[in-house]
């Protein structure tokens, strides 16, 4: 009998482990809930001057919130291999009036509302939050076009 029970808790304990690893294995865009999806569909021409920061590594832009560039903008930051966007929204929790995040010193991407932070080149959290900003892709052409899409 004895035997019995503990073949029957040995499964237990396994099915819930395997339902425990499919849970923490399910994909999500990123973002808590309540972060609005919106499409985005932005283009960015790096010969203008609005955009000269893009040119070198490490320079950025912050874009304003429009019907193709997200709920609150987008940040877009060239790295030493290409470039980055990612959603202005916090992606760690509800958006209200302090929640839409920029840049500080060049370096870090910040939130107001809990003064959260992430680095700026790779979105890493570094401070408060515990997931990165939500990111677009990113697409250059021959013309040194940046499109943003998701």
């Amino acid at each position: 009998m004895k035997q019995f029970i503990r073949m029957i808790l040995n499964k237990v304990i396994l099915i819930a482990s395997f339902i425990f690893i499919l849970q923490s294995c399910a994909s999500d865009d990123g973002t808590v809930s309540c972060v609005p999806l919106t499409t985005v569909s932005f283009s960015i021409n790096t010969n203008l001057p609005l955009y000269a920061n893009l040119n070198s590594p490490g320079g950025y832009v912050e874009i304003p919130a429009g019907p193709t560039s997200g709920t609150r903008g987008l940040i877009v930051v060239r790295t030493a291999s290409g470039y980055k966007a990612y959603d202005r929204n916090a992606p760690h929790i509800c958006p209200d009036e302090k929640t839409t995040l920029y840049v500080k010193d060049g370096i870090k991407i910040v939130c107001d509302a809990d003064n959260s932070e992430w680095i700026l080149l790779t979105g890493q959290p570094t401070k408060v939050a515990n997931r990165a900003p939500r990111t677009y892709q990113v697409f250059v052409n021959a013309n040194n076009v940046i499109m943003i899409t998701n």
